[in-house]
């Protein structure tokens, strides 16, 4: 058995190799390059050694720098988690040179399914259903033109060594098709040092469903059911479930099956997936094959009961699987958010900063039978880096059944508290409550087609509205009655608290009486309605849970100035709550309207200028290119919003800038 591993990788699938290596009582070494120094994957590991500077280019892809790690920690093994160099076959060789075990597959294997345009071919001769496309590499964008035209719009354009969603654009015409190969082997070329690009046919009202192979050294070769990775933006997976609410059982086997003959034709070990493109007739198409451990391999765990990690380290030292295929079996259903450092009302763009606040929900089995588990990389006052993937955690949920998990999922997230940066915990939630969502009507085009301008947060509706301007008049009912008690009596005078507020945020106004009884507290509304509120909410706690009704709503509470913030299932309201003299004044107030940045081009999110597309004096069309911003190893291009013509170039390629530092200004 393999005695001390380690990881050449960081952040939470580092944390989750240590936890399972942990368990079967074995050393782990971690990695980390400068910004990594405080990371929480060095602080779990036995030994950590530094290997070089903040970029991954100059640290965790240098194979000598890992090499060297190796040779001064005495490490017989190393698990290359996934991303970085999981898939990089010339590590794998290094490796097999230095008498250090790979967990994972055969070099053979990886160079045949690493490379796409190769795993392609192979998977056709193997019998595998396969998209239409061009196999061949591509030299330029003229060439790039050609072939997608010849193919048919709209096409997909792939880095052949992408993965993660780096590398790849979709194109519906001809400059649509020269833009995105050149930001896909520029994307390529940035995170896998590899910028060869190929191109196939991009099949409408697609779903994502991928299939979870794992082999031996012996010739026994497994599939462990699906995952539903069809909740996806920009290529890249937001949500994943196991199963998928979209297969049948002859489906599944017959992918299944195809996903085996594949592994097998390359002599396959270790964990690996085979990734399918199915239609809306349960026609399924080969994308690729990851040769690693995938991110989303948490929920098949849930749902299978094997740790994929323990495998790995198993089939690595030689062993034989201890079960078979008639032993797999999909017990309840698994759900993953993944967490990203992404500002969703900002168009999603990465964000960076320290973690003031990270209390993630309470982990395992839960009193309702639901299990919940978080993988994650990331502590409180721990900093997220513009250097990496934007990912903080995935946080999971196992139900008996899909609606079990949803909701499971939905009460999680309801009490995962993130503060400091952007993240997309509002929006994970609003898709968890949403109709097309929990009926299982997905495609990889669903964030696109449900939310075509962005995400600007959940409106509440009436029944709602009432229960958040409840819970806000009883906040605001403690807040002053903790005022009161702290200031006590001066003289023979006391302020007494009132009853009656106005409540209002957004379109909502309500007036209501918040009367307090041996039963709880009932708030009525002006309409003769009453809701009863029970809390054990106190002034300071940013979590608080209220039963109304019945119902428990563990929403998030901040003090925005002389607002009460509240945050529920994609909701952030700022609820003003006034005596009803002071509600009657306050809508004679002005409305303070923001600064006019019309003429400017801000950048929208911490990042390096890697392109300036336009000079001063240029004339810009609505929609043309003006400049490209690269942050968490995505490459986003910036476009003119109207025609007009440029004044100023204010910042030049190569330079570092935050969050609405100008770019350009017109006239």
């Amino acid at each position: 058995m393999i005695k001390k591993i380690l990881i050449a990788n960081r952040g939470e699938i580092a944390c989750r190799v240590i936890k399972t290596a942990k368990k079967m009582g074995i050393a782990t070494v971690a990695v980390y390059s400068d910004a990594d120094a405080n990371a929480l994957h060095v602080r779990q590991a036995d030994e950590a050694v530094h290997i070089g500077p903040a970029p991954s280019s100059q640290s965790y892809i240098v194979i000598d720098r890992i090499l060297e790690a190796i040779a001064k920690t005495g490490a017989d093994a190393v698990h290359p988690g996934y991303g970085f160099l999981s898939e990089n076959a010339a590590f794998a060789e290094a490796l097999e040179k230095a008498g250090v075990v790979f967990i994972g597959p055969p070099v053979g294997a990886i160079k045949a399914m690493g490379d796409k345009i190769t795993s392609k071919k192979l998977a056709a001769e193997a019998g595998v259903s396969t998209v239409p496309g061009h196999m061949g590499l591509i030299e330029d964008a003229d060439e790039a033109v050609r072939i997608a035209s010849q193919i048919g719009y709209p096409v997909m354009i792939k880095a052949s060594a992408g993965g993660g969603g780096k590398g790849m654009r979709i194109a519906f015409n001809d400059a649509e098709a020269r833009e995105g190969f050149q930001s896909s082997k520029n994307e390529a070329k940035s995170s896998f040092g590899d910028d060869r690009i190929f191109i196939e046919k991009f099949v409408t009202q697609p779903r994502h469903i991928e299939i979870q192979v794992l082999g031996d050294k012996h010739g026994n070769t497994l599939y462990l059911g699906e995952r539903e990775c069809s909740i996806q933006r920009r290529n890249q997976k937001v949500i994943e479930e196991a199963p998928s609410p979209f297969l049948d059982e002859a489906t599944r086997k017959a992918m299944g099956e195809q996903a085996v003959a594949l592994a097998r034709a390359v002599g396959y070990h270790s964990a690996g997936t085979v990734e399918f493109i199915v239609d809306g007739e349960r026609n399924f198409y080969f994308l690729e094959m990851n040769t690693r451990l995938q991110v989303e391999h948490p929920v098949t765990e849930l749902v299978t009961g094997i740790d994929l990690v323990e495998q790995m380290i198993r089939v690595a030292s030689g062993e034989k699987l201890s079960f078979g295929q008639a032993d797999v079996k999909l017990n309840g259903w698994a759900i993953e958010s993944r967490l990203y450092a992404e500002d969703p009302y900002r168009n999603f763009l990465p964000s960076i900063g320290r973690l003031t606040r990270y209390r993630p929900p309470q982990e395992g089995a839960q009193e309702n039978g639901t299990v919940i588990r978080n993988d994650t990389g990331v502590f409180e006052g721990g900093e997220i880096s513009m250097y990496y993937d934007p990912m903080i955690a995935k946080l999971c949920a196992l139900g008996k059944d899909r609606e079990t998990a949803i909701d499971a999922m939905g009460q999680a997230l309801d009490r995962f508290e993130v503060e400091g940066i952007g993240h997309n915990l509002p929006f994970l939630s609003a898709v968890m409550q949403h109709e097309r969502f929990r009926a299982g009507r997905l495609t990889t085009g669903f964030i696109a087609e449900e939310f075509p301008e962005g995400f600007s947060g959940v409106e509440p509706d009436e029944a709602t509205a009432r229960q958040l301007s409840a819970i806000a008049a009883i906040i605001h009912q403690r807040l002053q009655s903790r005022a009161v008690e702290i200031s006590g009596t001066i003289g023979n005078h006391r302020r007494i608290v009132g009853q009656d507020w106005v409540v209002s945020f957004g379109a909502s106004r309500h007036r209501v009486s918040v009367e307090t009884g041996t039963d709880g507290t009932a708030v009525r509304f002006e309409d003769g309605a009453a809701l009863t509120v029970d809390t054990g909410w106190l002034p300071g706690q940013s979590l608080g849970l209220f039963t109304v009704e019945g119902e428990v709503i563990a929403a998030k509470v901040d003090l925005a100035g002389a607002a009460i913030r509240l945050r529920w299932r994609g909701m952030d309201i700022r609820a003003h709550v006034r005596s009803p003299r002071v509600a009657e004044l306050a809508l004679l107030m002005p409305e303070k309207l923001p600064p006019d940045t019309s003429k400017l081009l801000l950048c929208p999110m911490p990042g390096v200028i890697t392109g300036i597309s336009v000079g001063e004096g240029d004339e810009v069309e609505a929609g043309q290119a003006l400049a490209t911003v690269e942050a968490m190893k995505m490459e986003n291009i910036l476009r003119a919003e109207k025609r007009g013509r440029v004044a100023r170039v204010a910042a030049k390629p190569g330079d570092s800038l935050a969050v609405d530092e100008v770019i350009l200004e017109f006239e």
